[in-house]
């Protein structure tokens, strides 16, 4: 059974364990309809990107 010869100090554990962290998805609410999205995208739901109606222009503009 592998025993350590010394004792592993709080820093050197600590700077160890720095990556075990969790990953932060960056989502967040759209101003327009309130739905979780992913920052800097067009919002799936409604469309709009910077208050700003992305995926219906080119729809509007065929009229």
């Amino acid at each position: 059974m592998a025993v350590p010869q010394r004792r592993i100090g709080k820093t050197r554990k600590r700077l160890r364990r720095t990556h075990f962290k969790l990953v932060v998805s960056g989502k967040v609410a759209c101003p327009h309809c309130g739905e979780m999205i992913d920052a800097h995208t067009v919002c799936p739901a409604c469309g709009y990107y910077k208050g700003k109606d992305i995926l219906h222009l080119k729809s509007k503009e065929e009229k």
